[in-house]
């Protein structure tokens, strides 16, 4: 709980310095007739819309679990970064599409505009993102990039109008937009991936599989771990089933203490729900996979 807790408060003070950044973006933008500033604020209002997404469905992702959804909400808040990653990527590519014409034919830019709002932008943005830097869930990385990606397109901007101040040189604006897209293009798809996995339910790639198997099937009294299946809920939450075959004639203590050793061992690997079937070795395994 306490995870989901300081998520959804991340994500909210996130949310709303972006929200009033954009009005003041957009208030800005006309003030100095810059076309650079409004799209930036454009680009920042979509932003604005992902992270209220984010923010709504890490608050629902707090709920307890319904007869319906019997693990609870958890995996909203991977819905969630989902969502927030394919619009970051769309973005990103659209930047693209606009920066690389750019090349070749530069366009005007307002400086000293650009240098006020660039600096604001860079404080604003960068708070954001210290506030979400280290954040475990996956829906926290990705509304992270949303905003480095901001931080940094800012920064290039401060940059790209102090130099311009000195020398006209209109090209850099392009130059740097292209470089910034790619940055978050390479950051972000690892996390659609991940994402992906996660509802594909893949085993968790902190865990090896054949190493638990190995660790369960040197205890005592167990000749067989099979049926095993590891996948986790939203990236944090990991949920393990497997069916032991055990030695005949094994009391209902021994039985016990292998349920608390497997138990421990598969804490040990951050799994702390676990579903186990017994099974004697005469038993024919009527649910395992063909």
């Amino acid at each position: 709980m306490a995870h989901h807790h300081e998520s959804y408060k991340n994500i909210s003070v996130a949310f709303f310095l972006n929200l009033a950044f954009t009005v003041f973006e957009i208030i800005g933008g006309f003030l100095t007739n810059s076309m650079a500033i409004l799209s930036d604020a454009v680009h920042d209002l979509g932003d604005s819309v992902t992270l209220a997404l984010s923010w709504y469905l890490e608050r629902l992702s707090r709920k307890p679990r319904t007869d319906r959804l019997t693990y609870g909400y958890k995996r909203f808040s991977l819905l969630a970064a989902v969502i927030s990653a394919a619009i970051l990527l769309t973005g990103s590519v659209f930047i693209l599409s606009e920066a690389i014409p750019r090349l070749f034919h530069p366009e005007e830019v307002k400086v000293e505009g650009m240098i006020l709002m660039a600096i604001i932008g860079v404080a604003v943005n960068g708070l954001a993102v210290l506030r979400l830097k280290g954040g475990e869930k996956i829906n926290e990385r990705v509304v992270m990039f949303h905003l480095l990606e901001d931080a940094i397109g800012w920064i290039a901007v401060l940059i790209v109008s102090l130099v311009m101040k000195m020398v006209y040189l209109p090209i850099l604006d392009p130059i740097l937009s292209v470089g910034l897209s790619v940055f978050i293009i390479a950051k972000i798809v690892p996390n659609i991936k991940e994402a992906v996995q996660i509802f594909l339910q893949y085993t968790p790639k902190d865990s090896d599989i054949n190493l638990i198997k190995s660790k369960i099937e040197s205890l005592k009294n167990v000749k067989e771990a099979h049926d095993m299946h590891l996948w986790s809920v939203d990236g944090l939450h990991h949920i393990f089933s497997c069916h032991l075959v055990l030695d005949d004639n094994i009391s209902v203590e021994e039985t016990r203490g292998i349920k608390e050793d497997v138990r421990k061992i598969l804490r040990e690997e951050g799994i702390n729900h676990p579903t186990l079937e017994f099974e004697l070795a005469d038993e024919e395994c009527r649910s395992c996979d063909s």
